[in-house]
C-alpha cells in the first residue's frame, strides 16, 4: 500500500495536468488497474470525511466557548472561531475534491467493464461478469449517493459558521457575543446531523472497499 500511495504522489502533478484517461494507462503500465485506484480514493474520500467529521465538531466546541465568554480580548476570540472556520472550508473542499476523484475513476472503470464484456465469447461468462458489474454498480451508487448527501450537509453548517464570524468580526462587543447564543441550538442541531450523515457515508465506503478486496 506504502508503494501504491508514492506511485500516486509522483503522479498526482500528471494527473492534474493530463486527462484521466491518459493518467489511468499509465498507472496500468505500472501494475495498478482502475479497480485498485478506485479502491485507494474511496479509502482516500473516507479518511476526508472523517477529518471533516472531527473538524466540525471542533468548531462547535469553539463557538460554544465564544457563546461562554467571560472577559478576556474579544479580538483573540474571534481570531480563533474564524480559524476554525477557516479549517471547516478547507476540509470541506477536501472532501468534495477526493468525492470527484471516486467519481472519475468509478466511471472509466464502468465503462471499460462494459466494453470488454462484449469480448466474451462464453455465454455464460458474458452474463456473470454482466451481473458482478451490475452488483457493483448498485454498490458504487449507494456509496456515492451517502458521501453527496453528507457534502450538501457541510454547506449550510459553513454558511451558519460565516454568519457568526462575520457578525462577530463586526461587533467585537459582550452584546455581540449574547447575539450569537441564540444560533447556537440551531447550529447544534445541523452539526449533529452532518456527523450522522458522515458516519453513514463513512460506514458505505468501509463495506464497498470490503466488496473490492
Amino acid at each position: 500500500m506504502k508503494r501504491f500511495a508514492l506511485v500516486l504522489s509522483v503522479l498526482t502533478l500528471f494527473a492534474a495536468y493530463g486527462c484521466s484517461k491518459t493518467y489511468y494507462s499509465a498507472m496500468e503500465s505500472m501494475g495498478y488497474d482502475k479497480r485498485e485506484i478506485l479502491s485507494d480514493r474511496v479509502e482516500n474520500a473516507r479518511e476526508s470525511q472523517k477529518d471533516a467529521k472531527e473538524q466540525f465538531a471542533s468548531a462547535l466546541e469553539q463557538f460554544k466557548s465564544v457563546v461562554d465568554f467571560d472577559g478576556g480580548k474579544l479580538q483573540d476570540v474571534y481570531e480563533k472561531l474564524n480559524d476554525e472556520y477557516e479549517e471547516c472550508v478547507s476540509e470541506a473542499g477536501q472532501v468534495k475534491s477526493r468525492i470527484d476523484s471516486v467519481e472519475d475513476v468509478a466511471g472509466a472503470l464502468f465503462d471499460e467493464w462494459n466494453d470488454e464484456i462484449k469480448l466474451y465469447s462464453s455465454a455464460k461468462l458474458r452474463r456473470s461478469s454482466q451481473q458482478k458489474l451490475a452488483a457493483t454498480k448498485k454498490r458504487y451508487n449507494g456509496l456515492i449517493r451517502a458521501m453527496r448527501n453528507a457534502e450538501k450537509k457541510m454547506y449550510p453548517v459553513l454558511e451558519a459558521f460565516e454568519d457568526q464570524v462575520l457578525y462577530l468580526k463586526h461587533n467585537l462587543n459582550a452584546k455581540a457575543v449574547a447575539a450569537l447564543e441564540g444560533e447556537l441550538t440551531s447550529i447544534r442541531t445541523d452539526v449533529d446531523a452532518l456527523i450522522k450523515e458522515m458516519d453513514k457515508s463513512i460506514a458505505e465506503a468501509d463495506d464497498f472497499i470490503k466488496t473490492l478486496e
